[in-house]
């Protein structure tokens, strides 16, 4: 059924009009000037066909078809309400949908969210492992991505992008010869894969077996070179690809995903 165009704005000048019988406080509520209540609500009976309004001496007073339709509008604005509210439910700002790598969850988002927690006292976080949900199916807040730019999003990215051949420490020169492949970073020119694996999460976890080298994002690697884990056998380079935090414009302009996107990248 084709929906009758409403008004709104004419209708909420109707409102305070009414509930204040005075155009010059219902200016003042609405931050407007007296002239324009007059032409909104000279505007809305010739829309409606019908005199809402008359003047007496007594002042501002409600026609019987104004008055008629009161109860309805204000329930209906009541409505209108809720229905905002429950759609920002889902926004709380307390509450964070993130999706990530779960390898790179692992090594550099987890300590960061714990910390930003830490800091911000009764935050909740959901995790969800495929980075490449759809925000809207998911309702995401934010994503992290491996990839060369935001594409359609606006983005931050995490850190230039760099990558290393890492293998682990002190590693016989067997396992240096080794290479272990993944979609994410094709092999040098010539380069024979000895161990395949399907995402970088992989990679990682065969190097610091010591299974072989493989070329990883140095973001990813970062603290386990800290920690020992991992050696550096060339680079840091310059890469194609660059950890993201990647959202759709609507979500940047949310307090919440400002504040935690200033605290990941300070």
């Amino acid at each position: 059924m084709k929906r009758t165009h409403l008004p709104l704005n004419a209708l909420r000048v109707y409102d305070a009009a009414a509930r204040h019988l005075s155009f010059t406080r219902a200016a003042d509520e609405l931050a407007v000037t007296p002239a324009a209540v007059g032409q909104q609500i000279r505007a809305l009976e010739d829309h409606l066909g019908t005199v809402l309004f008359r003047r007496t001496s007594k002042g501002l007073e409600l026609t019987e078809e104004g008055a008629a339709g009161l109860d309805a509008l204000r329930e209906g604005f009541l409505k209108f309400e809720e229905s905002v509210q429950a759609m920002q439910a889902g926004q709380a700002s307390d509450r964070y949908t993130i999706a990530a790598p779960r390898e790179f969850y692992a090594q550099w988002l987890a300590p960061r969210l714990a910390a930003f927690r830490k800091a911000n006292e009764g935050v909740h976080y959901q995790l969800i492992e495929n980075e490449n949900a759809d925000f809207t199916e998911a309702n995401l807040d934010l994503a992290v991505r491996l990839v060369d730019g935001p594409g359609e999003l606006e983005g931050i990215e995490l850190a230039p992008a760099q990558r290393v051949v890492v293998c682990a420490p002190q590693a016989p020169e067997e396992v240096q010869n080794t290479w272990i492949d993944w979609p994410g970073a094709p092999l040098p020119e010539g380069a024979k894969a000895d161990i395949q694996v399907g995402n970088a999460g992989q990679a990682l976890s065969s190097a610091m077996a010591g299974m072989g080298k493989a070329i990883l994002p140095f973001l990813l690697v970062e603290e386990a070179l800290g920690r020992g884990r991992l050696e550096v056998l060339e680079g840091p380079d310059e890469g194609r690809r660059a950890y993201w935090l990647v959202a759709p414009l609507p979500q940047w302009r949310q307090k919440k995903v400002k504040a935690l996107v200033a605290f990941l990248t300070e």
